[in-house]
C-alpha cells in the first residue's frame, strides 16, 4: 500500500483517507459515518435478533469506522458481539490517531483502545464486545469460522479487482452460518453475479447517499 495516504473530510463532516496510489478514499466522500452506518449497522447488523451473539467478519478494517459503529449498536442495544477484523495493511497510527468519528470522550477512547489493541489477540473491550483483529489478506485467511454476518469494505473492483475474484467469495461463502448474510457498499452486475453463481441469494437494497444500490447476499443452505 503506498505511503502516500492524507486525510480528507467527508460531506457529513466525519473524515476518511485517501491513498493517491489507487486514487481512492476508504468510505463515500458523501458521508463515510452515513455510508458505514447505512450499509453495515442498518442493512447488516440490525436485521438480527437481539435475543443472540452475533457473530462477525469484516474484510478491510481500515480505520476501524465498522467496528467502531458496530461497537456503539451492540452496547446500546444489549447485544454480545464478537468481531473479527481482517487488515492486509494496517492504517499507522500518525493517521489513525488524528481520525474522530464521534463526539464523546469515553468513546473517542474507546475507539483508541480498539486501535491500539494487538494483532491475532481477542481482546474484550466490553461485556457486549470482542474484538479480534487479523493482519493478513484474505487470500490467506482460513475459512474455518462460522459467522453471522460478513462485512466487505474491500477498495472497489476499479482499484482492486483481485480483491473480488469468485474464489475469495466462495471462501465467504463456506465461512458464513446457514441464514447469514454478506453486506457491501458494492453493486456492480458482475460482481452480483458471482454472487448468485456461488449460492447466495442476492439483494439489491437502496444504496447510502450517492449511490442507488448496495448489495446484501444471504447464505440460505449449508
Amino acid at each position: 500500500m503506498s505511503s502516500k495516504i492524507e486525510i480528507r473530510r467527508t460531506a457529513d463532516g466525519s473524515p476518511t483517507l485517501f491513498v493517491a496510489e489507487l486514487d481512492e478514499t476508504y468510505h463515500s466522500m458523501h458521508g463515510s459515518v452515513q455510508e458505514a452506518k447505512h450499509v453495515f449497522i442498518d442493512h447488516g447488523l440490525r436485521t438480527f435478533s437481539c435475543e443472540k451473539k452475533i457473530s462477525v467478519l469484516e474484510v478491510g478494517f481500515g480505520t476501524g469506522l465498522n467496528a467502531l459503529l458496530s461497537a456503539q449498536y451492540a452496547i446500546e442495544n444489549q447485544i454480545p458481539l464478537i468481531y473479527t477484523g481482517i487488515e492486509a495493511f494496517p492504517v499507522g497510527s500518525e493517521l489513525w490517531s488524528e481520525l474522530c468519528y464521534v463526539n464523546q470522550t469515553d468513546w473517542q477512547h474507546f475507539y483508541q483502545k480498539m486501535m491500539q489493541s494487538e494483532w491475532e489477540q481477542a481482546l474484550q473491550l466490553h461485556e457486549m464486545f470482542t474484538l479480534t483483529k487479523m493482519k493478513i489478506q484474505i487470500q490467506d485467511w482460513p475459512a474455518k469460522y462460522n459467522f453471522d454476518l460478513i462485512y466487505y469494505d474491500a477498495f472497489g473492483p476499479r482499484a482492486q479487482a483481485e480483491m473480488w475474484e469468485s474464489i475469495i467469495f466462495e471462501k465467504l461463502y463456506k465461512s458464513l452460518s446457514a441464514g447469514g448474510s454478506l453486506v457491501t457498499y458494492c453493486a456492480q452486475g458482475a460482481f452480483k453475479r458471482k454472487l448468485k453463481e456461488i449460492g447466495f441469494q442476492v439483494e439489491a437494497l437502496p444504496g447510502p447517499p450517492g449511490k442507488r444500490e448496495m448489495t446484501r447476499a444471504r447464505k440460505i443452505n449449508n
